[in-house]
């Protein structure tokens, strides 16, 4: 995997560049659709590749680990071959998914042991066996195994995270030295910065996973109850040590506010699952702000859904797309997630143009206010 940085804003962190992987190019800043257990909620790949013009989707390992199950993926190739997607995909350790398994897991300095929210079968996963199951995945970038605390971690517990952290992702870098894709491609391995809202946890980690030199690292931890402003700070405080030639994703973010500012501190990836879950939930993001489409004030409103969105914005009304989630049809989540979909790719390309004139942070000034209206 390459990272070539091609514009830096001159008024703030923002930078624009392209990584280049075995499945293609992707250029940055950019957002990646989730698809959770190998598919995008209500969005085909069809849809994904020709009107969202999604780079690069997430797979996640915990859930694809326990469905549908390591020996069907190793068979059929890899993840890839198995779903049919021919672009780059980047796969989390699962760490976010177990360690929220509250009552039903147990942590050890060995790993974690856990039951299925499945079945309830109990199952172990270490640094070691996650790093063989994304190997078995086959991800263009796999995410290091890392333990994810509780926003709200008291010091001491957020300092004897951060270290079991460490060594887990010690282990993790060993044995992905030591083992070799199963595909014929490379993938990456991504360290994960932790360290909750502390500054000073959150500088030892982003030192600690900078002398790694991996292909590109990762912020996790954040957006998980702790304020905006804190968050941002935090960004602030670990990409200043976070090599500069290398990627950094923001893992679990967010908002279209919080993209617009993670861009402006330096952050060139992002994922969530808010475009798809908001749109299954009849709320679309668009520049003039947010609608709520179940409103009843959409009811007479024959315009396009937003006339300089995707392809299907311009084919159906407002009206349409009211009616359809008041009769609960499965085509209004389809459209409304396609929708948020390709406002939040619009909103990295034009991030990018705005980054390569020179004039993102004014840019970004002038339309921050106005995402987070209710229209």
């Amino acid at each position: 995997m390459t990272f070539e940085i091609l514009h830096n804003d001159p008024a703030s962190a923002a930078r624009c560049g392209k990584i280049t992987t075995a499945h293609g190019e992707i250029m940055t800043p950019i957002f990646m659709p989730v698809g959770t257990v190998g598919s995008v909620k209500a969005v085909h790949f069809r849809e994904l590749k020709e009107q969202v013009e999604a780079e690069i989707i997430l797979g996640n390992t915990y859930h694809l680990y326990l469905r549908p199950g390591l020996d069907i993926l190793n068979k059929a190739g890899g993840l890839h071959r198995f779903i049919g997607w021919d672009r780059p995909i980047l796969t989390d350790s699962g760490g976010f998914q177990v360690f929220s398994l509250t009552g039903i897991r147990k942590l050890k300095e060995e790993g974690c042991e856990f039951r299925s929210h499945i079945d309830g079968s109990k199952h172990f996963f270490t640094p070691e066996n996650v790093i063989d199951t994304e190997r078995m995945i086959g991800a263009d970038i796999m995410m290091a195994f890392d333990e994810c605390p509780p926003g709200n971690s008291d010091y001491q517990y957020a300092r004897k995270s951060l270290s079991l952290t460490q060594r887990w992702l010690d282990r993790c870098v060993k044995r992905y030295n030591e083992t070799d894709p199963l595909y014929g491609y490379h993938q990456s391995l991504f360290p994960i910065v932790q360290g909750c809202t502390y500054k000073d946890l959150r500088q030892e980690a982003a030192k600690h996973v900078a002398d790694i030199g991996a292909d590109g690292n990762a912020i996790g931890g954040l957006a998980v109850g702790e304020p905006t402003e804190v968050m941002y700070e935090m960004i602030e405080v670990v990409n200043d040590i976070l090599p500069k030639d290398k990627p950094r994703y923001l893992m679990g973010v967010g908002t279209p506010q919080n993209l617009r500012e993670g861009i402006e501190r330096g952050v060139d990836m992002f994922d969530c699952v808010m475009p798809t879950r908001n749109g299954r939930n009849a709320m679309l993001f668009t520049y003039e702000g947010t609608m709520n489409m179940k409103n009843k004030k959409w009811e007479y409103d024959f315009s396009p859904i937003d006339p300089d969105g995707c392809y299907v914005d311009q084919v159906y009304t407002k009206a349409y797309l009211h009616h359809l989630f008041k009769a609960q049809e499965l085509l209004a989540m389809q459209i409304a997630s396609i929708h948020n979909l390709s406002f939040y790719l619009r909103l990295m390309h034009d991030s990018r143009k705005h980054i390569a004139q020179g004039d993102f942070t004014q840019w970004k000034s002038g339309i921050i206010d106005q995402l987070g209206k209710r229209v």
